[in-house]
Protein backbone atom coordinates (compact mmCIF):
# COMPACT_ATOMS: atom_id res chain seq x y z
CA UNK A 1 0.00 0.00 0.00
CA UNK A 2 2.81 2.40 -0.85
CA UNK A 3 0.69 4.59 -2.54
CA UNK A 4 -1.20 6.18 0.44
CA UNK A 5 0.40 9.14 1.31
CA UNK A 6 -1.54 10.30 4.56
CA UNK A 7 -4.12 12.94 5.75
CA UNK A 8 -3.33 16.44 7.66
CA UNK A 9 -5.82 17.47 10.28
CA UNK A 10 -6.20 21.20 11.27
CA UNK A 11 -6.94 20.60 14.66
CA UNK A 12 -7.88 24.05 15.54
CA UNK A 13 -10.26 26.46 14.49
CA UNK A 14 -10.65 30.15 15.07
CA UNK A 15 -13.51 29.80 18.21
CA UNK A 16 -11.40 26.83 19.74
CA UNK A 17 -12.57 27.35 23.65
CA UNK A 18 -9.86 30.02 24.99
CA UNK A 19 -10.10 27.45 28.08
CA UNK A 20 -6.42 26.22 28.16
CA UNK A 21 -7.56 22.41 27.04
CA UNK A 22 -6.14 22.12 23.44
CA UNK A 23 -3.18 20.69 24.31
CA UNK A 24 -4.14 18.11 26.88
CA UNK A 25 -7.13 16.98 24.59
CA UNK A 26 -4.64 16.50 21.41
CA UNK A 27 -2.53 14.49 23.83
CA UNK A 28 -5.68 12.85 24.98
CA UNK A 29 -6.97 11.96 21.11
CA UNK A 30 -3.95 11.33 19.27
CA UNK A 31 -4.71 7.57 19.68
CA UNK A 32 -8.01 7.73 17.98
CA UNK A 33 -7.25 10.23 15.64
CA UNK A 34 -4.24 7.75 14.41
CA UNK A 35 -6.98 4.60 14.15
CA UNK A 36 -9.01 6.99 12.45
CA UNK A 37 -6.23 7.68 9.41
CA UNK A 38 -5.04 11.08 10.66
CA UNK A 39 -1.30 11.03 9.88
CA UNK A 40 -0.65 14.71 10.89
CA UNK A 41 -1.39 17.43 12.82
CA UNK A 42 -1.42 21.21 12.07
CA UNK A 43 -1.35 22.75 15.44
CA UNK A 44 -2.35 26.91 16.07
CA UNK A 45 0.58 28.78 16.94
CA UNK A 46 1.82 27.94 20.24
CA UNK A 47 3.81 31.55 21.32
CA UNK A 48 2.17 34.09 23.44
CA UNK A 49 0.30 36.78 21.30
CA UNK A 50 -0.83 40.04 22.23
CA UNK A 51 -4.26 39.03 23.42
CA UNK A 52 -2.67 36.52 26.15
CA UNK A 53 -4.98 33.71 27.07
CA UNK A 54 -7.12 34.73 24.69
CA UNK A 55 -4.93 34.59 21.10
CA UNK A 56 -5.82 32.75 18.32
CA UNK A 57 -1.53 32.74 18.09
CA UNK A 58 -1.23 34.98 15.00
CA UNK A 59 -1.23 38.38 17.14
CA UNK A 60 2.17 37.82 17.43
CA UNK A 61 3.86 39.55 20.74
CA UNK A 62 6.54 36.34 21.75
CA UNK A 63 7.58 33.62 19.92
CA UNK A 64 10.03 32.40 22.46
CA UNK A 65 7.34 32.39 25.10
CA UNK A 66 5.43 29.16 24.11
CA UNK A 67 3.42 29.37 27.81
CA UNK A 68 5.51 29.79 30.28
CA UNK A 69 5.79 33.44 31.01
CA UNK A 70 3.69 35.63 32.79
CA UNK A 71 3.09 38.37 30.09
CA UNK A 72 -0.16 40.08 28.14
CA UNK A 73 -1.91 38.49 31.27
CA UNK A 74 -1.71 34.94 31.78
CA UNK A 75 1.23 32.43 31.77
CA UNK A 76 -0.59 29.88 29.41
CA UNK A 77 -1.79 30.54 26.09
CA UNK A 78 -5.07 30.06 24.49
CA UNK A 79 -4.02 26.48 24.22
CA UNK A 80 -2.07 25.65 27.73
CA UNK A 81 1.26 26.02 28.97
CA UNK A 82 4.38 25.23 27.40
CA UNK A 83 5.28 22.06 29.49
CA UNK A 84 1.57 20.39 28.21
CA UNK A 85 1.96 21.99 24.47
CA UNK A 86 5.64 19.52 24.59
CA UNK A 87 3.39 16.61 25.53
CA UNK A 88 0.85 16.69 23.05
CA UNK A 89 3.98 16.41 21.05
CA UNK A 90 5.13 13.59 22.11
CA UNK A 91 2.13 11.81 22.54
CA UNK A 92 0.89 12.67 19.18
CA UNK A 93 4.27 11.19 17.55
CA UNK A 94 4.31 8.23 19.14
CA UNK A 95 0.82 7.64 17.98
CA UNK A 96 2.54 7.83 14.63
CA UNK A 97 1.23 11.21 13.82
CA UNK A 98 3.32 14.03 12.73
CA UNK A 99 3.11 17.83 14.28
CA UNK A 100 3.42 20.56 12.02
CA UNK A 101 4.06 24.14 13.60
CA UNK A 102 2.08 27.00 12.48
CA UNK A 103 5.03 29.90 11.88
CA UNK A 104 4.30 33.72 11.70
CA UNK A 105 7.10 35.96 10.11
CA UNK A 106 5.09 38.66 9.23
CA UNK A 107 4.34 40.71 12.41
CA UNK A 108 4.11 41.61 15.77
CA UNK A 109 1.54 43.37 17.93
CA UNK A 110 1.29 44.24 21.64
CA UNK A 111 4.78 46.16 21.68
CA UNK A 112 5.48 47.04 25.83
CA UNK A 113 6.66 50.91 24.38
CA UNK A 114 6.34 53.39 22.56
CA UNK A 115 9.15 55.04 20.13
CA UNK A 116 9.51 58.11 18.03
CA UNK A 117 11.08 58.24 14.31
CA UNK A 118 10.01 59.79 11.05
CA UNK A 119 8.25 57.85 8.52
CA UNK A 120 5.85 58.26 5.51
CA UNK A 121 2.00 57.79 5.46
CA UNK A 122 0.94 55.48 2.43
CA UNK A 123 -2.75 55.11 1.17
CA UNK A 124 -3.83 51.54 2.57
CA UNK A 125 -5.62 50.82 -0.80
CA UNK A 126 -2.34 51.58 -2.21
CA UNK A 127 1.01 51.14 -0.93
CA UNK A 128 2.61 52.67 -4.10
CA UNK A 129 1.15 56.31 -3.41
CA UNK A 130 2.46 58.25 -0.61
CA UNK A 131 -0.41 60.52 0.67
CA UNK A 132 1.84 63.02 2.84
CA UNK A 133 5.30 64.26 3.42
CA UNK A 134 7.94 61.83 5.92
CA UNK A 135 7.32 63.17 9.30
CA UNK A 136 7.98 62.43 12.91
CA UNK A 137 5.42 59.82 14.02
CA UNK A 138 5.10 57.91 17.44
CA UNK A 139 4.15 54.17 17.37
CA UNK A 140 4.15 50.77 19.64
CA UNK A 141 7.44 49.45 18.61
CA UNK A 142 9.52 48.63 21.26
CA UNK A 143 9.26 45.18 22.91
CA UNK A 144 10.86 44.24 25.93
CA UNK A 145 9.20 41.35 26.53
CA UNK A 146 9.55 41.57 30.83
CA UNK A 147 8.20 38.93 31.89
CA UNK A 148 10.62 37.00 30.00
CA UNK A 149 13.66 39.10 31.08
CA UNK A 150 15.83 38.09 28.51
CA UNK A 151 14.97 33.96 28.79
CA UNK A 152 16.40 32.47 25.45
CA UNK A 153 16.81 35.77 23.91
CA UNK A 154 18.63 38.74 24.76
CA UNK A 155 16.85 40.67 21.82
CA UNK A 156 14.80 43.03 22.27
CA UNK A 157 12.82 44.50 19.32
CA UNK A 158 12.68 48.47 18.05
CA UNK A 159 11.62 50.51 15.46
CA UNK A 160 14.49 49.69 13.10
CA UNK A 161 13.49 45.91 13.05
CA UNK A 162 10.17 46.82 11.49
CA UNK A 163 9.35 48.54 8.10
CA UNK A 164 6.00 50.06 8.78
CA UNK A 165 3.18 50.44 10.96
CA UNK A 166 -0.96 51.61 10.62
CA UNK A 167 -0.60 53.85 13.78
CA UNK A 168 0.43 57.24 14.79
CA UNK A 169 -0.03 58.41 18.14
CA UNK A 170 0.77 61.87 17.44
CA UNK A 171 -2.86 61.49 14.12
CA UNK A 172 -4.99 59.34 15.19
CA UNK A 173 -7.45 60.68 12.84
CA UNK A 174 -4.83 59.60 9.19
CA UNK A 175 -5.84 56.59 7.94
CA UNK A 176 -2.78 55.37 6.98
CA UNK A 177 0.29 52.85 6.66
CA UNK A 178 3.32 54.39 7.77
CA UNK A 179 6.65 53.64 5.84
CA UNK A 180 9.76 53.76 8.38
CA UNK A 181 12.51 56.16 7.27
CA UNK A 182 15.26 54.08 5.27
CA UNK A 183 12.74 51.70 4.70
CA UNK A 184 10.75 49.91 1.98
CA UNK A 185 8.03 47.62 1.13
CA UNK A 186 9.79 44.26 -0.07
CA UNK A 187 8.47 43.94 -4.08
CA UNK A 188 8.76 39.82 -3.63
CA UNK A 189 5.32 39.81 -2.13
CA UNK A 190 1.65 39.90 -3.64
CA UNK A 191 0.60 42.57 -5.66
CA UNK A 192 -2.65 43.59 -4.24
CA UNK A 193 -3.02 47.05 -3.41
CA UNK A 194 -0.01 47.86 -5.29
CA UNK A 195 2.26 45.67 -2.50
CA UNK A 196 1.34 43.20 0.10
CA UNK A 197 4.25 43.42 1.84
CA UNK A 198 2.42 45.24 4.96
CA UNK A 199 -0.48 42.84 6.76
CA UNK A 200 -1.06 44.36 10.44
CA UNK A 201 0.75 45.48 13.70
CA UNK A 202 4.25 46.10 13.31
CA UNK A 203 5.34 44.73 9.73
CA UNK A 204 8.95 43.14 10.36
CA UNK A 205 11.86 43.86 8.04
CA UNK A 206 13.17 40.44 6.48
CA UNK A 207 15.89 42.49 5.09
CA UNK A 208 17.39 43.75 8.07
CA UNK A 209 20.28 41.80 9.81
CA UNK A 210 19.35 41.80 13.08
CA UNK A 211 16.11 40.22 12.26
CA UNK A 212 17.10 37.22 10.36
CA UNK A 213 19.57 36.39 12.69
CA UNK A 214 16.89 35.96 15.44
CA UNK A 215 14.79 34.21 13.01
CA UNK A 216 17.63 31.53 12.32
CA UNK A 217 18.24 31.19 16.07
CA UNK A 218 14.75 30.83 17.06
CA UNK A 219 14.01 28.23 14.42
CA UNK A 220 16.98 26.39 15.62
CA UNK A 221 15.46 27.10 19.52
CA UNK A 222 11.73 25.98 18.43
CA UNK A 223 13.37 22.57 16.64
CA UNK A 224 15.54 21.73 20.26
CA UNK A 225 12.90 22.36 21.98
CA UNK A 226 9.67 21.05 20.43
CA UNK A 227 11.34 18.73 17.80
CA UNK A 228 8.19 19.24 15.73
CA UNK A 229 8.10 17.27 12.05
CA UNK A 230 7.09 20.22 9.88
CA UNK A 231 5.41 23.72 9.26
CA UNK A 232 2.77 25.78 7.75
CA UNK A 233 3.88 29.25 7.24
CA UNK A 234 1.06 31.85 7.79
CA UNK A 235 0.91 34.99 5.47
CA UNK A 236 3.31 34.24 2.59
CA UNK A 237 2.27 36.46 0.37
CA UNK A 238 3.10 39.11 2.33
CA UNK A 239 6.82 37.94 3.20
CA UNK A 240 9.78 37.78 0.93
CA UNK A 241 9.11 34.91 -0.60
CA UNK A 242 12.83 33.74 -0.49
CA UNK A 243 13.37 34.08 3.53
CA UNK A 244 11.06 31.23 3.82
CA UNK A 245 13.64 29.15 1.45
CA UNK A 246 17.04 30.35 3.45
CA UNK A 247 14.96 29.93 6.94
CA UNK A 248 13.90 26.21 5.75
CA UNK A 249 17.21 25.40 4.40
CA UNK A 250 19.10 26.58 7.58
CA UNK A 251 16.42 24.61 10.07
CA UNK A 252 17.11 21.75 7.85
CA UNK A 253 20.67 21.44 8.18
CA UNK A 254 20.51 21.84 11.99
CA UNK A 255 18.12 19.24 12.44
CA UNK A 256 19.48 17.00 9.71
CA UNK A 257 15.66 16.31 9.05
CA UNK A 258 13.78 16.79 5.58
CA UNK A 259 11.13 18.81 7.37
CA UNK A 260 7.61 19.04 6.11
CA UNK A 261 6.63 22.76 5.01
CA UNK A 262 3.71 24.23 3.43
CA UNK A 263 2.55 27.93 2.54
CA UNK A 264 -0.74 30.00 2.92
CA UNK A 265 -0.72 31.89 0.20
CA UNK A 266 -4.35 32.53 0.60
CA UNK A 267 -5.52 33.60 -3.25
CA UNK A 268 -8.08 32.28 -5.68
CA UNK A 269 -5.74 33.52 -8.34
CA UNK A 270 -3.98 30.41 -10.12
CA UNK A 271 -1.25 32.41 -11.25
CA UNK A 272 0.05 33.81 -7.85
CA UNK A 273 0.51 30.30 -6.67
CA UNK A 274 1.80 29.90 -10.08
CA UNK A 275 4.46 32.96 -9.01
CA UNK A 276 4.88 31.68 -5.99
CA UNK A 277 5.72 28.07 -6.58
CA UNK A 278 8.39 29.28 -9.45
CA UNK A 279 10.23 31.42 -6.80
CA UNK A 280 10.32 28.55 -4.24
CA UNK A 281 11.20 26.67 -6.78
CA UNK A 282 8.61 23.67 -5.77
CA UNK A 283 10.49 23.59 -1.97
CA UNK A 284 7.24 24.31 -0.46
CA UNK A 285 3.47 23.12 -0.84
CA UNK A 286 1.20 25.36 -1.08
CA UNK A 287 -3.01 25.28 0.55
CA UNK A 288 -4.56 24.97 -3.13
CA UNK A 289 -6.67 28.34 -2.43
CA UNK A 290 -8.62 27.65 -6.04
CA UNK A 291 -10.07 24.24 -4.89
CA UNK A 292 -11.77 25.97 -1.96
CA UNK A 293 -13.11 28.48 -3.89
CA UNK A 294 -14.96 25.85 -6.38
CA UNK A 295 -16.23 24.38 -3.19
CA UNK A 296 -17.88 27.10 -2.05
CA UNK A 297 -19.18 28.22 -5.63
CA UNK A 298 -20.51 24.58 -5.83
CA UNK A 299 -22.13 24.83 -2.80
CA UNK A 300 -23.77 27.75 -4.01
CA UNK A 301 -24.97 26.99 -7.14
CA UNK A 302 -25.73 23.51 -6.31
CA UNK A 303 -26.78 21.88 -9.70
CA UNK A 304 -26.38 25.27 -11.51
CA UNK A 305 -22.72 24.79 -10.75
CA UNK A 306 -20.81 22.57 -13.66
CA UNK A 307 -19.46 19.58 -11.42
CA UNK A 308 -17.11 18.84 -14.61
CA UNK A 309 -14.81 21.97 -13.90
CA UNK A 310 -14.26 21.72 -10.33
CA UNK A 311 -10.76 20.72 -10.46
CA UNK A 312 -10.04 23.75 -13.74
CA UNK A 313 -7.29 25.93 -12.97
CA UNK A 314 -6.83 24.12 -9.33
CA UNK A 315 -3.08 23.26 -7.73
CA UNK A 316 -4.14 19.77 -7.49
CA UNK A 317 -4.74 19.31 -11.04
CA UNK A 318 -1.48 21.48 -12.43
CA UNK A 319 0.73 20.81 -9.43
CA UNK A 320 -1.05 17.32 -8.03
CA UNK A 321 2.75 16.97 -5.49
CA UNK A 322 2.28 20.64 -4.05
CA UNK A 323 -0.71 20.37 -3.46
CA UNK A 324 -2.32 20.67 0.36
CA UNK A 325 -6.16 19.84 -1.01
CA UNK A 326 -8.81 21.62 2.24
CA UNK A 327 -12.39 22.36 2.19
CA UNK A 328 -12.15 25.00 4.82
CA UNK A 329 -9.98 26.35 7.36
CA UNK A 330 -9.82 28.91 10.29
CA UNK A 331 -10.31 31.72 8.24
CA UNK A 332 -12.96 30.88 5.95
CA UNK A 333 -15.24 29.75 8.78
CA UNK A 334 -18.77 32.28 9.36
CA UNK A 335 -17.89 35.63 10.67
CA UNK A 336 -14.18 35.01 9.65
CA UNK A 337 -12.13 37.61 7.47
CA UNK A 338 -12.05 35.70 4.69
CA UNK A 339 -15.00 34.22 5.37
CA UNK A 340 -15.70 31.75 2.10
CA UNK A 341 -18.11 29.20 3.67
CA UNK A 342 -18.73 25.62 1.80
CA UNK A 343 -22.27 24.81 2.48
CA UNK A 344 -23.01 21.91 5.06
CA UNK A 345 -24.60 20.09 2.60
CA UNK A 346 -21.59 20.21 -0.12
CA UNK A 347 -19.07 19.64 2.35
CA UNK A 348 -19.42 15.57 2.18
CA UNK A 349 -19.47 15.71 -1.81
CA UNK A 350 -16.16 17.83 -1.20
CA UNK A 351 -14.05 15.95 1.07
CA UNK A 352 -14.82 12.92 -0.59
CA UNK A 353 -13.08 14.95 -3.67
CA UNK A 354 -10.03 15.41 -1.50
CA UNK A 355 -10.00 12.08 0.84
CA UNK A 356 -10.60 9.75 -1.96
CA UNK A 357 -8.44 11.01 -5.06
CA UNK A 358 -4.99 9.99 -5.88
CA UNK A 359 -3.66 13.61 -6.16
CA UNK A 360 -3.00 15.59 -2.91
CA UNK A 361 -2.32 15.79 0.34
CA UNK A 362 -5.44 16.65 1.55
CA UNK A 363 -6.71 18.18 5.47
CA UNK A 364 -9.43 18.11 7.36
CA UNK A 365 -10.60 20.82 9.45
CA UNK A 366 -11.59 20.60 13.29
CA UNK A 367 -14.26 22.47 12.99
CA UNK A 368 -16.22 19.86 9.79
CA UNK A 369 -14.81 16.93 11.81
CA UNK A 370 -15.85 17.98 15.47
CA UNK A 371 -18.62 20.43 14.50
CA UNK A 372 -18.45 24.02 16.30
CA UNK A 373 -20.79 26.40 18.16
CA UNK A 374 -19.71 30.08 18.59
CA UNK A 375 -20.96 33.58 18.69
CA UNK A 376 -19.35 36.50 17.12
CA UNK A 377 -19.90 39.84 15.52
CA UNK A 378 -20.14 39.66 11.57
CA UNK A 379 -19.08 42.51 9.01
CA UNK A 380 -22.91 43.86 9.26
CA UNK A 381 -21.89 44.80 12.97
CA UNK A 382 -24.39 42.23 14.48
CA UNK A 383 -24.14 39.45 17.06
CA UNK A 384 -24.62 36.23 15.51
CA UNK A 385 -24.56 32.78 16.57
CA UNK A 386 -23.48 29.95 14.19
CA UNK A 387 -23.75 26.46 14.27
CA UNK A 388 -21.17 24.25 12.50
CA UNK A 389 -22.28 20.92 11.58
CA UNK A 390 -20.28 17.91 13.04
CA UNK A 391 -19.44 15.54 9.73
CA UNK A 392 -17.27 13.07 11.34
CA UNK A 393 -19.26 9.81 10.75
CA UNK A 394 -18.92 10.47 7.30
CA UNK A 395 -15.29 11.77 7.35
CA UNK A 396 -14.19 8.80 9.27
CA UNK A 397 -15.81 6.85 6.55
CA UNK A 398 -13.97 8.16 4.43
CA UNK A 399 -10.71 8.05 5.64
CA UNK A 400 -11.03 4.56 5.98
CA UNK A 401 -11.48 3.77 2.37
CA UNK A 402 -8.89 6.18 1.81
CA UNK A 403 -6.35 3.85 4.01
CA UNK A 404 -7.88 0.37 2.91
CA UNK A 405 -9.12 1.03 -0.78
CA UNK A 406 -7.87 4.01 -2.73
CA UNK A 407 -5.05 2.02 -4.69
CA UNK A 408 -4.64 1.79 -8.33
CA UNK A 409 -5.44 3.50 -11.72
CA UNK A 410 -8.16 5.80 -11.19
CA UNK A 411 -10.42 6.37 -13.76
CA UNK A 412 -13.35 9.77 -14.03
CA UNK A 413 -16.16 9.94 -15.39
CA UNK A 414 -16.28 13.73 -15.55
CA UNK A 415 -19.63 13.65 -18.01
CA UNK A 416 -22.49 15.21 -16.37
CA UNK A 417 -22.43 18.72 -15.13
CA UNK A 418 -24.35 17.68 -12.13
CA UNK A 419 -22.93 14.15 -11.45
CA UNK A 420 -19.58 13.08 -11.85
CA UNK A 421 -18.01 9.67 -10.43
CA UNK A 422 -14.04 7.78 -10.66
CA UNK A 423 -13.06 4.77 -10.02
CA UNK A 424 -10.03 3.18 -8.25
CA UNK A 425 -8.79 -0.38 -9.40
CA UNK A 426 -6.83 -1.28 -6.33
CA UNK A 427 -3.42 -2.95 -6.13
CA UNK A 428 -2.11 -6.35 -5.77
CA UNK A 429 -1.52 -5.35 -1.71
CA UNK A 430 -5.18 -3.41 -1.36
CA UNK A 431 -7.45 -5.45 -4.04
CA UNK A 432 -10.92 -4.66 -5.04
CA UNK A 433 -10.26 -0.39 -5.14
CA UNK A 434 -13.86 1.57 -5.14
CA UNK A 435 -16.22 3.43 -6.71
CA UNK A 436 -16.96 7.35 -6.03
CA UNK A 437 -20.35 9.24 -7.29
CA UNK A 438 -21.46 12.76 -6.40
CA UNK A 439 -24.40 14.52 -7.50
CA UNK A 440 -25.09 18.43 -6.89
CA UNK A 441 -28.60 17.96 -8.13
CA UNK A 442 -31.16 14.73 -9.21
CA UNK A 443 -30.53 11.39 -7.92
CA UNK A 444 -27.58 10.24 -9.94
CA UNK A 445 -26.49 6.75 -12.11
CA UNK A 446 -23.45 6.36 -13.43
CA UNK A 447 -22.37 3.58 -15.96
CA UNK A 448 -18.27 3.02 -14.35
CA UNK A 449 -15.78 -0.15 -14.29
CA UNK A 450 -14.29 -1.35 -11.46
CA UNK A 451 -13.07 -4.93 -10.83
CA UNK A 452 -14.80 -7.70 -13.02
CA UNK A 453 -17.50 -9.75 -10.76
CA UNK A 454 -17.30 -7.83 -7.62
CA UNK A 455 -19.82 -6.98 -5.53
CA UNK A 456 -19.92 -3.49 -3.97
CA UNK A 457 -21.69 -1.61 -1.08
CA UNK A 458 -22.13 2.03 -0.32
CA UNK A 459 -20.08 2.85 3.23
CA UNK A 460 -22.12 5.89 3.17
CA UNK A 461 -25.05 3.59 3.91
CA UNK A 462 -26.71 6.32 1.86
CA UNK A 463 -28.15 3.45 -0.47
CA UNK A 464 -28.61 0.10 0.91
CA UNK A 465 -28.83 -2.13 -2.70
CA UNK A 466 -25.39 -3.78 -3.36
CA UNK A 467 -23.89 -3.33 -7.20
CA UNK A 468 -22.22 -5.98 -8.96
CA UNK A 469 -19.81 -5.77 -11.90
CA UNK A 470 -20.04 -7.36 -15.23
CA UNK A 471 -17.19 -9.84 -16.38
CA UNK A 472 -15.40 -6.46 -17.55
CA UNK A 473 -15.59 -4.73 -14.54
CA UNK A 474 -19.00 -2.39 -15.61
CA UNK A 475 -21.72 -1.66 -13.11
CA UNK A 476 -24.33 0.79 -13.03
CA UNK A 477 -23.30 2.78 -9.57
CA UNK A 478 -25.75 4.97 -7.82
CA UNK A 479 -25.98 8.30 -5.35
CA UNK A 480 -29.06 9.93 -4.13
CA UNK A 481 -29.59 13.22 -4.78
CA UNK A 482 -27.76 16.16 -3.47
CA UNK A 483 -25.01 13.40 -2.04
CA UNK A 484 -22.53 11.39 -2.28
CA UNK A 485 -22.30 7.40 -2.47
CA UNK A 486 -18.73 5.34 -1.84
CA UNK A 487 -18.66 1.63 -3.38
CA UNK A 488 -16.21 -0.80 -1.79
CA UNK A 489 -16.49 -4.40 -2.53
CA UNK A 490 -18.25 -6.53 0.39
Amino acid sequence: MAEYNGVMMQYFHWYTPADGGLWRQLAAHAGELAAAGVTSVWLPPAYKGAAGGYDVGYGVYDLFDLGEFDQKGSVRTKYGTRAEYLAAIRRAQEAGIQVYADIVFNHKLGADGEEEFRATPYDPENRNEPIGEEQLIKAWTHFTFPGRNGTHSQLQWHWWHFNAADHNAFDGETDAVYLFEGKAFDDSVDLEKGNFDYLMGCNLDINNPDVQKELFYWGEWLMDTTRVDGFRFDAVKHVKSSFFLDWLDHVRRHTGRDLFAVGEYWSGESEALEHFITVTKGNMMLFDVVLHYHFAAAGREGADYDLRTIFNGTLVADHPSLAVTLVSNHDSQPLQSLESVVEAWFKPLAYALILLRRDGYPCVFAADYYGAHYTDRGSDGNEHEIWMESHRWLIDRFLHARKTNAYGEQYDYFDHASCIGWTRLGSDAAPGGMAVILSSGDAGTKRMQGVPNTTYIDITEHIADSVTTDDDGWAEFRCNAASVSVWVPR
